[in-house]
């Protein structure tokens, strides 16, 4: 039965970038390290130091089962390099460098780990980039990385938003992790690789794999994020109330979202944004917002925690992703959980999400029309409360039907069982198949 009860494996999780203080995949680990000690299965996390002072709180009542990873003098030193380039660059050049390093050490504490008796298996969930490589193998025991998704590019025409130092330095980067995965080959020997679609396996630096399983990256804690019981409509004379939840970078596309916002008003109607959220682009976009002459209509209220995040989620009409390279998308997950209809860009993984049945899809090409199709959105949502609502519900039985966190640890615990010989395969394994290539 989903979310019983049960003991399993001792697992160890590895992932030195787990945090609550982020969105996005460094909250994965932490979904699945709860979710497991939750079902009695001993499981042990392995984290990056710097990450100590915001999980010891959280993680207090699993204090023993948290291993941290130290700083060496070399990753140190790599990262005040980091800190002193612009991120494109820190990207292609330093990322690669501090990767292998910390990927070194973690080889040396996992292994320290599992000749102590830790695990049974080991479970490495981020990075999610397909590419990223992994030190990880050799261990004794079977290795399970994933979900994995990535190997996105910006739709046609917006080449630009990647920043020119990044579209310099691409092929670099990516020769650099063709490279790494040949030093580390912790993907190649992996007992298990899981990838969020077929995208994502064709990126994969691994030919032939045994088992690549597809599962999908995202799930929702419906003890956080749930519809709440009777949702008003909206009153008449309220504003239709957007929200965006997200980092404040170039990839996300808000910059088309406040110009959407501006049309949209401009036709009459009063639609308001708050923004969830912080980054390197939020000086940029509170001046286009000004210049927009959207004043009161928009709030940057910055990064939230979670729990704040679903009580914004609660007060609005809408949530709108018009991001260009968004692999996969929680947030609107987490929006549909909570009963909203989503507008989002027809690009990568929000489209793995959302249908006509529960939210509004607007393709970003052609660029110069995109803004115009987005408020076409906003005001078709906000003309019509009836159907706002109606998606929003479908939204919501979708995602306890599908995405419901209990159900993503359940096919875990499964993928365990079976790699480690305990029951037999129950499902067909990935999009790519078994002893296909894979990229």
């Amino acid at each position: 039965m989903a979310g019983a009860e049960r003991t399993g494996p001792k697992v160890l999780i590895v992932a030195p970038d787990a945090s609550s203080r982020f969105g996005g995949e460094a909250f994965l680990p932490l979904r699945h390290f709860e979710g497991l000690r939750a079902r009695g299965v001993p499981a042990t996390l392995v984290v990056h130091a710097r990450n100590r002072d915001d999980l010891a709180t959280r993680l207090a009542a699993h204090a023993g089962a948290v291993v941290y990873l130290e700083d060496r003098r070399l990753h140190r030193a790599l990262w005040r390099l980091g800190g002193a380039l612009p991120a494109s660059l820190r990207a292609a050049l330093v990322t690669p460098a501090l990767t292998l390093v910390t990927e070194i050490g973690l080889r040396r504490l996992v292994r320290g780990l599992v000749r102590a008796g830790r695990a049974e298996i080991i479970h490495q969930p981020i990075p999610v980039s397909p590419r990223a490589p992994s030190a990880i193998w050799g261990m004794g025991v079977p290795v399970v990385i994933g979900p994995m998704n990535g190997a996105m590019t910006y739709p046609p025409g917006y080449a630009d938003h990647a920043g020119a130092p990044a579209r310099r330095f691409v092929g670099l980067g990516r020769a650099a992790a063709v490279a790494l995965n040949r030093i580390l080959p912790g993907k190649r020997r992996a007992a298990a690789l899981l990838v969020a679609n077929p995208r994502t396996a064709a990126a994969l630096p691994v030919r032939n794999h045994p088992r690549v399983v597809a599962m999908v990256e995202n799930g929702v804690d419906l003890a956080t994020f749930a519809a709440p019981p009777g949702r008003p409509p909206r009153a008449p004379g309220d504003p239709f109330r957007l929200l965006f939840m997200g980092r404040l970078v170039a990839l996300k596309g808000l910059d088309f979202g406040l110009q959407a916002l501006a049309r949209a008003r401009a036709a009459g109607t009063d639609v308001t944004l708050e923004i969830l959220g912080d980054g390197e682009d939020r000086g940029r976009l509170e001046a286009l917002a000004a210049g927009l002459g959207l004043g009161g209509a928009v709030r940057f209220a910055g990064f939230r925690p979670q729990e704040d995040c679903a009580r914004r989620l609660a007060a609005a009409d809408a949530l709108i992703l018009p991001s260009l390279q968004e692999c996969g998308g929680a947030v609107v997950l987490e929006a549909m959980a909570m009963g909203l209809p989503v507008i989002a860009a027809d690009w990568g993984g929000p489209a793995d999400y959302l249908d006509a049945t529960c939210g509004l899809l607007v393709h970003p090409v052609p660029r110069a029309s995109y803004a115009e199709r987005l408020a076409g959105a906003m005001l078709a949502l906000a003309a019509d409360p009836a159907r706002a609502r109606t998606l929003g519900a479908a939204g919501a039985r979708k995602v306890r039907a599908e995405f419901d966190w209990t159900l993503r640890i359940d096919r875990m615990l499964a993928l365990y069982d079976e790699i480690l010989g305990r029951q037999a395969p129950a499902a067909p394994r990935g999009p790519t198949g078994p002893g296909t290539p894979a990229g």
